[in-house]
């Protein structure tokens, strides 16, 4: 691993090294994501890129203290993983992504953090377990397809899943909620907006702009769903073949 070196993305060098997740400037989800994390830096959050001299950038990590986390979670006193990602399948058994995560777990050290939680589901946007148990994570709560995993560091409350189940209700007919902490969401916002008034659906779109609602979020994922009615439809982002397929089950 004497090629490879981690760089630590901020507000000083974004322009300089992008974040990795959306490489292209013209897009528009680049720039909204841009925007989003020039906003977080202030909060402390911290996009970490592996990078190899002969590759360029193989991958990242993205993480925040947990009392501003885009996840419906409890996680004050800790630092939370949004997302981390080894872009290349030859690359993922090198021990990269472990290389990534033990630098966070140095971070929440220094920073005198009760731990790391992570969120992780075997389904999709959601990195799997099995990377963060063998690193001393364990599980710590569940809820549907997604798990709730903790390397603690010193005595604290565990952190938790939020209720987000209650916050089902509160939506009456088709609803779209959604964050800029990811870059594809307008993509998804716009196909599935289109694809609704050609089926002569209305459709009421939230944009989550703070870490307060993405925690208090009708599902676990926090930054993008899909709720009819009180119903969780999507608890990520979809195609319009994918929501064309809902549309035919469910509406």
């Amino acid at each position: 691993m004497n090629d490879i070196k981690i760089v630590t993305v901020d507000e000083n060098n974004i322009s300089e090294y992008g974040f990795y997740c959306s490489k292209n400037p013209k897009y528009e989800g680049y720039q909204l994501k841009f925007d989003w994390l020039k906003q977080r830096f202030t909060e402390g959050l911290k996009i970490k890129l592996l990078q190899s001299n002969t590759e360029g950038t193989i991958g990242f990590i993205e993480y925040i203290p947990g009392e501003y986390a885009w996840r419906a979670v409890d996680a004050s006193g800790y630092l939370v993983i949004h997302c981390i990602y080894i872009y290349s399948k030859k690359d993922r058994k090198k021990g990269y992504g472990s290389l990534l995560v033990n630098d966070c777990i140095e971070d929440a050290k220094k920073e005198k953090k009760n731990g790391v939680a992570v969120v992780t589901s075997d389904g999709p946007m959601m990195a799997e377990k099995r990377l963060f148990l063998k690193n001393g994570f364990e599980v710590v709560d569940k809820a549907e397809r997604f798990e709730l995993l903790v390397k603690q560091l010193k005595e604290g409350t565990l952190p938790k899943f939020k209720n987000w189940e209650k916050e089902l209700s509160k939506y009456k007919g088709l609803n779209l909620i959604y964050a800029n902490q990811c870059p594809y969401h307008k993509k998804a916002v716009s196909a599935i907006c289109d694809t609704a008034e050609e089926k002569g659906l209305q459709v009421k779109v939230f944009e989550i702009k703070d870490a307060k609602d993405a925690q208090n979020a009708p599902s676990i994922y926090g930054v993008f769903c899909l709720v009819h009615d009180g119903k969780l439809l999507a608890d990520h982002y979809i195609s319009k073949t994918r929501f064309l397929n809902i549309f035919n089950k469910e509406l």
